[in-house]
């Protein structure tokens, strides 16, 4: 029997075979590595959004009513109107001016006036006299009527002339009242305090009795003018508070009450105006502007969210909230909504704080890490 020289150069075959399996088993191993990495790499992708994709969870308050619009006005507003013809003489206020009460806005020439007054005043003199003589005359029968010196009949005529007297003298004095007043007339006074807001005259110009001259405003408290649908009046009471934007103030927030409710709804477009009444007491708002609020007939305080951010497409509501770096859902309980302003009170499952999804990244998965970006401020350089 043959022995088998270990040292024995093994064939080119067989040589090649062990070459092809130690190639195939590396190959596995390479791909099985690169399986693992990829997988792993998956783990722990980031997901990066901006901030445009969020919303905080806050605590405030939540109002819900009837949707309004209408018109901010001045709450008084006086208009000054002639009470005498005449050429105007001169103006002493302007569009914009602040006035008080009593002050002198212009002056009508008085001079046919004054000579009226003048004449009344002195028939007013003539009258006196004649009624004191008259006094007199019936004082001196008077005396005479008690001695003897005459009979009754002697001084009836003194006193019917007394009587005469004193009904003149009456008539004069009234006459006298009248030009004094319509003398007084000439001068245009403010009736009240604020700002003229419209100047319709100017020197020169001759006016009528009931010719608007000055329209005098107080800014310090503005009312809002609006109308609400009528089937909705039952959530309207005076004192509910309003909020609303004014078109000339944007992003700032109304808070005014209301005061007066029309108890006749226009017949044309059923809706119900109402009055409520705004504080203005630094004179920044205008009035004539257009304003859109809602009435707050229901409000309640706690956790708000906007509606955006609340998943209702199933029977238990829910949110994707970023926790400790990665989305998870949560279901939540709802409370109040604000249609006008978008949001919604969040009763359960939420806290204040709490970072929710918005829009597309609503539809990120569950455990997937996530990175909120900051906005930049800066456009990017420009390479030559």
């Amino acid at each position: 029997m043959k022995s088998i020289d270990s040292r024995r150069p093994l064939p080119a075959t067989r040589l090649a075979i062990l070459a092809a399996s130690s190639a195939l088993l590396t190959l596995g191993a390479c791909k099985r590595a690169t399986s693992e990495a990829d997988a792993a790499s998956a783990k722990t992708a980031v997901m990066t959004i901006g901030t445009e994709n969020i919303a905080i969870v806050t605590a405030g308050e939540v109002m819900s009513g009837p949707m309004l619009s209408g018109a901010l006005m001045p709450e008084r507003e006086a208009t000054v109107r002639a009470q005498v013809g005449g050429s105007v003489l001169q103006t002493h206020a302007d569009q914009g001016q602040r006035v008080r009460a009593g002050q002198l806005l212009a002056q009508i020439d008085a001079s046919g006036l004054q000579d009226a007054f003048l004449s009344a005043r002195a028939a007013v003199t003539s009258a006196r006299s004649s009624a004191d003589i008259a006094a007199r005359e019936l004082a001196r029968g008077e005396k005479l009527l008690a001695a003897g010196a005459i009979a009754e009949r002697d001084i009836e005529q003194s006193r019917r002339a007394s009587i005469a007297a004193n009904a003149a003298l009456a008539d004069a004095r009234a006459r006298l009242a009248n030009a004094q007043k319509q003398l007084g007339n000439t001068r245009i006074i403010a009736p009240i305090s604020g700002v003229v807001s419209e100047r319709a005259v100017s020197a020169g110009d001759v006016v009528q009795p009931g010719t608007a001259l000055f329209t005098v405003v107080d800014p310090s408290s503005m009312r809002l003018e609006a109308s609400i649908p009528a089937e909705q009046l039952a959530q309207v009471r005076i004192g509910v508070p309003v909020s609303f934007t004014v078109n000339g103030y944007p992003g700032r927030t109304l808070i005014g009450r209301v005061t007066r409710i029309n108890p006749i709804a226009d017949p044309a477009t059923r809706q119900v105006r109402i009055i409520a009444s705004i504080p203005n007491t630094t004179d920044t708002l205008v009035g004539g502007l257009f304003a859109t609020g809602r009435l707050a007939s229901e409000s309640k305080s706690g956790l708000i969210a906007p509606v955006a951010a609340i998943d209702q497409r199933s029977s238990v509501p829910a949110v994707m909230r970023i926790r400790q770096g990665k989305v998870e859902r949560v279901p939540v309980q709802l409370g109040l909504r604000d249609e006008g302003a978008e949001r919604i009170q969040i009763t359960a499952g939420g806290q204040a704080g709490d970072t929710l999804l918005l829009g597309a990244a609503q539809g990120i998965s569950s455990g997937t890490v996530i990175k909120v970006s900051a906005p930049s401020d800066k456009a990017p350089e420009s390479r030559s």
